[in-house]
């Protein structure tokens, strides 16, 4: 795949390329004080100039000293929320003069295309993608906005506090595939993007910008800029061996340490609500006062919720330490089993999301030392 250069006067020209060809572009832009995804239609919507300082339980922007597009990591929302709506009719009945009618609703798709996905966000879509497109049980409303989707992936050049996405080898760089790939490069007075493309799509576009073939000395610095994310993140707090959680996590299902986090936690589902990749939902049924049109409504839900696990007799989880354990130890060891990954892809959102500051970097060091007390 050849490498070139769109200088970053040109970012709109792409935009404008996927609205002409038929796409609703989604991207980050800024509201209520984050950086968010939202519908855009110009290059000035964009965070530009703009960035995220992220700790445990907190989240701020502020002002960068340069004018890069995407010099921020996560903000509170995830692509998820465009493929697995947060909620959705499935069916409306109608009763008239005969038998109940009910039918499916079945929405058309828009084409869609994400600028500004992320190496970990795009392994988060892969792992949604197992999850209800790949496994027995499909979501149809998922795998039609799937279909339609183009993807503009952006290598991540800095670093929250929070990210650990080294950890889970799902990042700083790009590894998955996209429609196309960026690069934001900053050097003096020059402001630019090295682009390629990842698809066919993606080359049909790249035919429609003002592009110059990549030199050497660009791509380096290209290079370097990814390659400071990761040192970031190589030399923080919350880097940590991934490699044996699936073991750590079954050794460990009684540990003390799941006592800790419950008395903390308020089981508020903040994390899964923010998480890329959680995915339980629920059925809300609903009628008029009549009874004779009655719809369903699917919505995101969480495994945090007490109603959530609820059966004839009670919950099967009553308590914060039990969904808590489930949610940990189902995103890194369970979802192995289950699709052949683990569920976290290190974005670190459920660690800035959290009102109470319960780090999951640091609850696995913790499982991890109290085995070895």
């Amino acid at each position: 795949m050849q490498d070139f250069i769109l200088q970053a006067d040109d970012l709109n020209q792409l935009i404008q390329v996927l609205i002409t060809r038929g796409y609703q572009v989604h991207g980050p832009t800024l509201a209520d004080g984050a950086i968010v995804y939202d519908e855009i239609h110009a290059a000035s919507q964009l965070p530009r100039g703009w960035t995220d300082e992220q700790d445990k339980g907190r989240y701020r922007i502020r002002r960068r000293d340069d004018n890069a597009y995407f010099g921020y990591a996560a903000g509170p929302h995830s692509w998820k929320k465009y493929l697995q709506r947060p909620r959705r009719p499935v069916w409306r009945a109608q009763k008239a003069t005969g038998p109940m009618q009910i039918s499916a609703v079945v929405e058309a798709a828009p084409a869609m295309a994400f600028l500004g996905v992320r190496s970990c966000e795009l392994h988060a879509i892969a792992i949604q993608d197992r999850v209800f497109i790949g496994d027995q049980f499909r979501n149809d409303d998922y795998v039609e906005r799937r279909a339609e989707l183009f993807t503009v992936a952006v290598n991540c050049t800095s670093a929250a506090a929070t990210c650990f996405c080294t950890s889970m080898k799902t990042g700083p760089e790009i590894t998955l595939a996209s429609d196309l790939a960026m690069t934001e490069v900053l050097e003096g007075d020059k402001h630019f993007f090295i682009i390629r493309s990842g698809s066919y799509a993606g080359r049909k576009v790249l035919k429609e910008l003002p592009l110059k073939p990549a030199a050497q000395h660009q791509l380096e610095l290209a290079q370097r800029a990814v390659q400071s994310a990761r040192e970031q993140m190589e030399q923080g707090p919350r880097q940590f061996d991934s490699s044996d959680l699936q073991a750590l996590l079954y050794r460990n299902y009684d540990s003390p340490a799941w006592d800790a986090v419950a008395d903390r936690c308020l089981s508020c589902a903040n994390c899964t609500m923010a998480c890329p990749t959680c995915f339980c939902s629920t059925v809300e049924d609903t009628t008029d006062l009549s009874g004779d049109y009655a719809e369903r409504w699917e919505r995101w839900d969480s495994c945090f919720t007490g109603e959530f696990t609820y059966i004839s007799g009670g919950p099967l989880r009553a308590d914060t330490r039990s969904r808590y354990r489930q949610w940990m130890t189902h995103k890194l060891a369970t979802w192995f089993d289950q699709f052949g990954s683990s569920g976290c892809v290190g974005c670190g959102r459920c660690i800035a999301w959290c009102p109470v500051g319960i780090d999951i970097t640091e609850e696995v060091q913790r499982i991890r030392a109290l085995e070895q007390v």
